[in-house]
């Protein structure tokens, strides 16, 4: 109990820092004798310039000038939090899902969804989930206004090396019919091996991030991290043991992932680079780097566990405008323009940074076979079919999801077994799930 009162003051502190941002007004500025939007975002340099480009256009047809703020990813929330609680907010901000519940509660956000409906722009062709993201009724996510457009979806494939299959004689894997968990060790350890004759292992099969790819096991075996009432801790079952316990086993018992000693000489990231991994998951944002690897590679769907079907997340990155912008028409138009013009997001396609919001520009995207990777219909694929919603993302905090992986290394080092890490683990996520639920309740 006195856990839980720590962490609901901390929290309410939190929001009230916010709100008291809030109180201070909004941060349309003017520049002369026209009026300036201020835009804040996080990415490299090929999205900066995608950006550049989009809003110069923008800037253009609107007769306004907005101010560019870019961050490394790595600041984004810090300096994105700051300005909040200074009462500096920028007039339109990229949004994390995890945030949008927050920020709505506490003022930050802008109802957009009279600027949507009357701006003639046909919301049905964006994404579905996209849109249902940052819809929040007070209640739940998915539903009620519209608090801001997803700047990208992030369907998160899996590619492999094609290279690599055919030098080993393998069959190319079908992008209609997933591996069975079983057809994925074998093929896999057909795909680990010595090359260089020097009786070390320097070809593996996977490089999986246990953080981010884990979830595409859970999923696919039938388990989850919560119920769908978002109250209720669901890691404690079969199901997801058993997903648990066959992602450690890649290592420990199958010998396809590199050990952590490999790791720490080179991490699986840079051995896919180069070219010694044979499957790495694969996100639309990783397309214009890799367009420069040494080898071909293209998606498939993730290895199907006792459900059948494949699973893997997708996350979404939103465009919010501020509710104390001084020109809400025109922040809204630039939420809009960004997300859901076909120039703008044309900009964007074209830097190899995400696929398209737009259904009918996406799918003429996805249908060029000459391009790289051939197989961009799995990207779709996610998003209409298999794709899910991060645990955390549409929860208060992200906290009780984080506490599952705080000690996740004594599984997958084979120390401890999964069945007696999620038994373990799972009152300690229900009390900060809980934690996260109270907060919510006292923010409204």
């Amino acid at each position: 109990m006195k856990k839980w009162l720590k962490s609901a003051i901390a929290l309410a502190g939190l929001s009230s820092l916010i709100l008291a941002g809030c109180s201070s007004g909004g941060s349309s500025s003017k520049d002369g004798d026209s009026e300036t939007l201020t835009f804040m975002f996080r990415g490299g340099e090929d999205e900066k310039k995608a950006y550049q480009a989009a809003i110069s256009k923008f800037e253009e047809a609107e007769d306004i000038k907005v101010k560019i703020i870019a961050t490394d990813a790595d600041q984004y929330a810090t300096k994105l939090q700051a300005a909040i609680s200074g009462g500096n907010i920028p007039d339109v901000f990229y949004v994390e899902q995890h945030n949008l519940m927050a920020y709505v509660d506490n003022g930050v956000l802008l109802d957009i969804t009279g600027y949507v409906e009357d701006s003639g722009f046909d919301l049905d062709n964006i994404w579905e989930y996209g849109v249902n993201t940052y819809r929040y009724d007070g209640k739940k996510v998915g539903q009620g206004p519209i608090y801001g457009l997803p700047k990208d979806l992030g369907p998160f494939a899996l590619g492999y090396n094609k290279d690599m299959f055919k030098e080993a004689g393998i069959e190319l894997p079908d992008t209609d019919t997933p591996y069975t968990w079983d057809e994925f060790v074998n093929v896999s350890k057909e795909l680990t091996k010595d090359t260089d004759g020097d009786g070390k292992v320097d070809q593996w099969a996977t490089g999986f991030n246990v953080n981010w790819s884990l979830q595409a096991f859970v999923w696919s075996n039938g388990g989850d991290w919560v119920n769908e009432a978002k109250d209720t801790v669901t890691v404690d079952t079969p199901e997801f043991a058993e997903a648990l316990q066959y992602f450690a086993d890649l290592q420990n018992v199958h010998k396809v992932t590199p050990s952590i000693a490999d790791a720490q000489t080179l991490d699986t990231y840079q051995r896919w680079m180069n070219g010694e991994i044979a499957f790495f998951p694969v996100g639309p944002w990783d397309m214009s780097t890799y367009a420069k690897l040494g080898f071909e590679y293209d998606l498939i769907p993730w290895p199907a566990g006792k459900t059948g079907k494949p699973a893997t997340f997708i996350g979404s990155l939103g465009i919010g405008a501020s509710s104390k912008t001084k020109n809400p028409e025109k922040a809204a138009k630039l939420v809009e323009y960004l997300s859901a013009s076909k120039e703008g997001q044309q900009q964007l396609v074209d830097a190899q940074i995400q696929i398209p919001n737009l259904i009918d520009m996406a799918e003429e995207w996805a249908s060029d076979k000459s391009a790289i990777p051939n197989n961009r219909q799995e990207f779709l694929d996610v998003v209409q079919d298999y794709g899910h919603p991060m645990p955390a993302a549409w929860t208060y905090t992200a906290e009780w999801y984080d506490e599952f992986f705080i000690n996740i290394q004594s599984v997958l080092d084979g120390d401890v077994t999964a069945k007696d890490y999620v038994k373990e683990v799972q009152p300690k996520m229900q009390e900060k799930l809980d934690a996260a639920n109270q907060q919510k309740e006292m923010a409204q």
